[in-house]
């Protein structure tokens, strides 16, 4: 198995809940791959692993082949560096402007470089379709919509190799939704970067992925293109990518 990422027998549990229970999954170089699941599947969970905010139990994450399982201080932060994240609901700092969450990665969260950040920060924005002003504002002036942009030019403002997106249209009405979508798609494009997307929102799928992988149980079940989703030939993913209440997923499936 080779790739950008490639995720071996990655084992997760909290307790007797077992989360993860040996996934295998590949990231080519500039793919766009959607993982889709259930709620409570386990799609954050190896998010979180695979940017060393979790331990697994067990398993093997290679980066470039380099093992970033058990990565630490130094080496870890040299890894990350590659990595551009939009958290679910933004999560962006509440206190700073939004020039300043928008540079947060390159500064360290730490003052000073104050001209050249803002001005990096308008160049930013104005990617993601935000006006110069919008820098100077704090984010609770924003909607929720311009929210889910100033995060987006927070991942992207360092130009990562890898962007990481959980959950990224949540909250958000169709129309807003549909363009955080064409967003995430013209800007991994033009960053040429590998994207690993996690929702159970089928119209980000269609948008975003150019691979999309169904975790269930703990393992990926199925696998393919995204023009391949809806003739998957798998009942689990029929059901959930059609959004049955019937079917071996069972009725737990909120998304």
């Amino acid at each position: 198995m080779t790739g950008r990422i490639v995720i071996r027998g990655l084992v997760k549990a909290f307790g007797s809940r077992h989360v993860l229970e040996g996934v295998d999954l590949r990231v080519a170089k500039g793919e766009s791959l959607v993982i889709i699941g259930g709620s409570g599947s386990g799609k954050s969970v190896m998010l979180k692993i695979i940017l060393g905010l979790i331990r697994p139990d067990a398993g093997s994450i290679l980066l470039d082949g380099q093992e970033l399982v058990g990565l630490k201080g130094r080496a870890q932060e040299t890894a990350r560096a590659h990595f551009g994240m939009l958290f679910q609901g933004g999560a962006l700092f509440d206190s700073l402007p939004v020039w300043r969450n928008v540079t947060f990665a390159l500064t360290h969260g730490k003052p000073g470089g104050g001209k050249v950040m803002h001005a990096l920060a308008v160049r930013v924005l104005a990617q993601v379709g935000l006006e110069a002003r919008v820098a100077d504002l704090k984010p609770a002036e924003l909607s929720g919509g311009m929210q889910k942009r100033v995060a987006l030019a927070r991942a992207i403002a360092a130009n990562p190799e890898i962007l990481f997106f959980d959950e990224p249209t949540a909250g958000l009405d169709p129309i807003r939704a549909g363009t955080i979508n064409a967003l995430i798609r013209e800007r991994v494009a033009a960053l040429g970067a590998t994207a690993i997307t996690i929702t159970h929102d089928m119209a980000s799928a269609r948008r975003i992925a150019d691979r999309v992988a169904m975790l269930h149980d703990g393992r990926i079940i199925w696998e393919g293109p995204v023009s391949a989703m809806d003739s998957s030939g798998n009942p689990f993913v029929d059901q959930f990518v059609h959004g049955r209440a019937e079917g071996p997923v069972g009725t737990a499936v909120t998304g």
